[in-house]
């Protein structure tokens, strides 16, 4: 980040501190209130035929991403977790204090809408603001809306604003989710038991390398934070449980590179075959 960049960041950030003021003064809270929405961004857009032919009220909650003002009336883009969705706001059908609320709004903000789904003369799916409520003041400044968060190093530095910013990036988030319960799905229909062995060990050990060392209060010893957590998932073995596995985080002290993290998740697993016909099978399988 510049310095330029930085001191515009720091102007924005004191002129949204300097809102919250004349947000409680027209009798709202900027943090923490409650609201009961029933529709996502894709639900509202997947079912909009029958909900603009019903005229049913949907109730969202999301990010303010754009804000488009045209003075008596005003278009913006809310993204919640799902997608985005095209909310409308008209002064005539506003209270005098929603409208003045609405010019305290920018993007960032969280808030909850209440209305009515249509679609405009082009065509978009929207929805006609009918009352909403501020959930969250954002007092930090998004990147800017045309060119967005896209350097590299910043967006794994900041990867909750990449997430704003870059919707696709959920999507990997997604996508590893389903894999870890794929797997685990995977290996307890095959009998497996997943374990969690310690992190903090007297002794490293399970693989060659260097580990992190830190300092046990309470007894005063040396611990290491795991480099592996095979000799654990071993003992285990010995222990009758023989067939384990672990989905779990190991720390190597050893540099960092595009392919290698000193913090990494890895999976280990481990059987201790009580008859050949069946680990031929499992093998098989």
């Amino acid at each position: 980040m510049t310095e330029q960049t930085r001191q515009h960041t720091n102007e924005q950030r004191e002129i949204r501190i300097g809102k919250l003021d004349q947000i409680r003064a027209l009798g709202y809270e900027p943090f923490g209130q409650a609201f009961n929405w029933d529709h996502s961004s894709t639900q509202v857009i997947e079912n909009a035929d029958a909900l603009e032919q019903s005229g049913e009220h949907v109730r969202l909650a999301g990010r303010l991403m754009i804000i488009r003002d045209h003075g008596k009336t005003a278009f913006a883009t809310l993204r919640d977790a799902r997608g985005d969705i095209q909310l409308y706001f008209r002064q005539d059908t506003l209270t005098d204090r929603e409208w003045q609320l609405f010019h305290l709004l920018d993007r960032g903000d969280i808030i909850g809408v209440d209305g009515i789904v249509f679609r405009t003369h082009t065509g978009e799916i929207t929805v006609r603001v009918e009352s909403y409520t501020i959930l969250t003041k954002a007092l930090r400044p998004l990147p800017d809306k045309w060119h967005g968060l896209t350097d590299k190093e910043q967006r794994y530095r900041m990867r909750y604003v990449d997430l704003i910013m870059n919707p696709e990036v959920r999507r990997t988030f997604e996508t590893r989710t389903r894999m870890l319960a794929a797997i685990r799905k995977y290996y307890t229909e095959r009998g497996f038991l997943e374990v969690e062995t310690p992190v903090l060990q007297p002794l490293y050990g399970g693989a060659n390398a260097r580990p992190f060392i830190t300092h046990l209060n309470a007894l005063d010893m040396t611990m290491y934070l795991r480099i592996a957590p095979e000799l654990y998932l071993k003992r285990l073995l010995v222990g009758g449980i023989d067939r384990n596995f672990e989905i779990t985080r190991n720390f190597r002290n050893e540099g960092m590179d595009t392919k290698h993290n000193p913090e990494f998740t890895a999976i280990e697993t481990y059987q201790a075959y009580g008859d050949i016909e069946d680990a031929i099978r499992q093998t098989e399988e």
